[in-house]
């Protein structure tokens, strides 16, 4: 994430929480991070040379005014005329951040050989909440390369309890191991 992103974000978020309206501009977000990545020759456009500022936001306008947020259009115009909407989805994952602090919830990844179970996410969901004390919102990523068991990531912290870094483990033992 660049500072560009958290400078923006970390504006937009403190005037969305004075106006109450954190959870409707973090969706729009969300919508529009998407069509981005989906779409990268709309931020193409908004970045091209050959338009001047005015023809940028003016875009912008014509594009999202009356179905986002005016925070969220005024935001995209900011962005724009800066030169800085290339930065737009570092933004998005900064204002996630401040949101989720904000609201006491913690993203985990988790990775495992399988898919997890409904049963099995909402179990891990409750134990980590319980150990947390915050809401987890939980991503299941599947790497066969696992071969078993689970590795969490959360927090800047890594738990491994996965079959192939149990068999890593061993192997380092033994190549440590002096006979």
């Amino acid at each position: 994430m660049t500072q560009i992103g958290s400078v923006y974000a970390q504006a937009l978020y403190s005037l969305a929480r004075e106006e109450a309206v954190c959870q409707q501009i973090l969706s729009q977000l969300k919508v529009l991070d998407q069509s981005f990545r989906t779409e990268p020759d709309f931020l193409r456009l908004l970045a091209a040379p050959n338009l001047s500022k005015e023809e940028r936001c003016r875009i912008v306008d014509d594009s999202f005014r009356g179905k986002v947020h005016p925070y969220v259009l005024n935001f995209m115009k900011i962005l724009t005329e800066k030169g800085y909407m290339r930065h737009f989805g570092d933004c998005c994952k900064a204002y996630q951040e401040l949101y989720n602090q904000d609201h006491g919830i913690l993203v985990v990844k988790a990775v495992s050989a399988v898919p997890l179970t409904k049963a099995q996410s909402t179990k891990l969901k409750e134990t980590l909440s319980r150990i947390t004390g915050k809401t987890i919102e939980l991503e299941n990523r599947i790497d066969p390369a696992c071969l078993g068991g689970m590795r969490l990531d959360y927090d800047g912290k890594r738990m491994d309890d996965t079959v192939a870094h149990r068999l890593e483990a061993v192997g380092s033992l033994l190549k440590n191991t002096v006979l």
